[in-house]
């Protein structure tokens, strides 16, 4: 492993990769079960969440909500440490490349169990792998959008993702060993295996519950009963049931878990999409925290006792455009319009927390690849209504899709939020058609799989620390909710993601974002923030991520 680290070293980013095989010799409970402190063990920590959980399954995970409880029920071969973005062990203890890193081999944990008694081993790691590339319908390639977006295609495509899929195979050598052979490639690993969509399922329960049953009728999704009743990982947490009716998530302590025990006997998740109720749910002492209170609740919310814990700023929020919907959006012009008719200092100024800022790209100012250099798109609609006129497009009606019943880390109120862009874009003569949709209830599906928007408001919250995360995952290939296909582009994109010279990774995404926002445009960012939690005084361990990666396993109430 040393010198396997000082080669990589050598080549990856340091905040990436070099720190990843360094973190290889720790033990995995060195990444932060220390830092959660040692409160009360035992008793129930009831959590409000602003949003329903599509389904159980990390590999049709795609969102915050759903992520959430999942986190807390599986494990991942590689994870970040608690409360930042490096790299950690977790199911695997070391993780090698071979020379052109089209090859990486991981030596697993010994003696752990999934919840159903299955023995994890490279056998069954290679069965998650082998599932995930053979997903055998369009309707199950759809919903695994993290897998397409990072190995970028399937044994049989049959939904958006084209390409010959970066996964080869898997083998195992010995019963703690598992090889994982690439066809190319990619910058994105090893952080990328740390992702949730690929936490590492029981066999035995996915073959026994029917995993792959997805289907699709019209624009809605429909799972199996191992994705809605039978999830089954190797987490601190098992799952005990899902009352869709009450929207209430129960966990329940996994006692037999490989790494510290969680501190608490039952963790519940309430949904409680209003951001006010969750408030008044905490005042009331029914609930014993929250996610992300109201920017303007904090200081209050402070002073009645209540810690409100802040996380750094590890995000983006866009206005997405579909070209393929609204022909008039395939004009440049008229994207830079709308970019010009959105004044982005007065929304960041009013709608969003303090630490806070404007956009001037895709990426946050922390991840390696922003460029310095780029302003922001400066707020003129005169300018918007010239380009629409010179575009011919001085009558443009859109269809404008936001999400509703949900607060998101980038967007605390999106209603509020898609309310002044409308009238941003109103006043440089263009025409909105409000769509909202319940978050869970047809919005992602609307627009990022099956593309029926012309504008909608979407965000991301970094997966790990590198610019392929945010700009290839956004315009690295066609997808739905862009609606467009530039192989210039995309080979530019492919180039940066494989160019593994500190230096020159970092170099090459600068220039991607210099041509995005000049060449293409293919949307709009808006701001990044820094989201927040809130909890009750006797509650401790609670430890606030970057990537909204919240452990609940530290967590305990006093």
């Amino acid at each position: 492993m040393r010198s396997a680290a000082r080669r990589l070293a050598a080549v990856f980013a340091a905040g990436a990769l070099a720190v990843t095989l360094a973190a290889c010799a720790q033990s995995e409970r060195e990444n932060g079960a220390a830092e959660g402190g040692s409160g009360a063990t035992g008793g129930t920590l009831v959590f409000g969440v602003p949003g329903a959980p599509d389904n159980f399954d990390p590999m049709f995970a795609q969102d915050g909500e759903t992520f959430r409880p999942v986190r807390q029920m599986f494990d991942t071969l590689i994870t970040y440490k608690l409360g930042s973005s490096e790299l950690a062990p977790a199911l695997a203890l070391e993780w090698t490349p071979n020379a052109d890193f089209t090859e990486w081999t991981f030596k697993l944990r010994q003696g752990v169990k999934f919840h159903d008694g299955t023995d994890f081993n490279a056998e069954a790691v290679c069965f998650n792998f082998n599932r995930w590339v053979n997903l055998p319908n369009a309707a199950a390639q759809a919903q695994a959008v993290y897998y397409s977006d990072t190995f970028e295609g399937f044994t049989n495509n049959q939904a958006s993702a084209t390409a010959t899929p970066v996964y080869n195979s898997c083998s195992a050598p010995d019963q703690y060993t598992a090889v994982i052979k690439l066809n190319r490639a990619k910058g994105a690993f090893p952080a990328a295996f740390g992702l949730t969509s690929l936490s590492i399922s029981s066999p035995t329960a996915m073959q026994q519950y029917n995993a792959d049953q997805i289907e699709q009728s019209g624009e809605a999704f429909t799972y199996g009963p191992y994705a809605t009743e039978h999830p089954t990982g190797t987490g601190p947490f098992k799952f005990e049931s899902y009352d869709r009716t009450a929207n209430v998530i129960t966990l329940v302590k996994n006692p037999d878990y490989w790494g510290e025990p969680a501190k608490v006997d039952r963790l519940i998740f309430r949904v409680i999409p209003d951001e006010n109720a969750r408030k008044q749910e905490l005042q009331a002492g029914t609930i014993d925290g929250y996610d992300y209170p109201s920017p303007a609740d904090w200081e209050s919310l402070k002073g009645s006792g209540y810690n409100v814990l802040v996380r750094p700023v590890f995000n983006i929020l866009y206005l997405g455009i579909n070209q393929a919907k609204n022909p008039a959006l395939q004009d440049i012009r008229v994207r830079q319009a709308l970019a010009y008719a959105i004044d982005r200092e007065s929304l960041v100024r009013n709608q969003l927390p303090e630490g806070a800022v404007v956009a001037s790209q895709f990426l946050p100012e922390t991840v390696a690849g922003y460029a310095s250099d780029i302003q922001p798109i400066p707020y003129d609609p005169e300018r918007a209504k010239a380009l629409l006129a010179e575009a011919g497009q001085s009558n443009l009606t859109v269809n404008f899709y936001y999400p509703t019943e949900v607060t998101r880390p980038y967007m605390p109120n999106p209603t509020n939020i898609f309310t002044a862009i409308q009238e941003n874009l109103r006043q440089a003569g263009i025409t909105v058609n409000a769509v909202p949709q319940p978050w869970n209830g047809g919005y992602l599906d609307s627009v990022s799989v099956n593309g029926v928007h012309d504008l909608h408001l979407l965000g991301w919250t970094g997966d790990y620390n590198d610019a392929g995360n945010f700009i290839g995952t956004f315009f690295g290939r066609n997808k739905p909710e862009f609606g467009f296909t530039d192989p210039a582009l995309f080979q530019e994109i492919a180039t940066a993601d494989t160019t593994f010279d500190p230096a020159g990774h970092a170099a090459a995404y600068e220039q991607v974002n210099r041509d995005l926002m000049t060449k293409y445009l293919p949307a709009v960012p808006l701001s990044s923030s820094p989201p927040a939690i809130v909890v009750r005084e006797n509650v401790t361990g609670l430890i606030p991520s970057p990537l909204t990666d919240e452990r609940f396993y530290t967590v305990s109430k006093g």
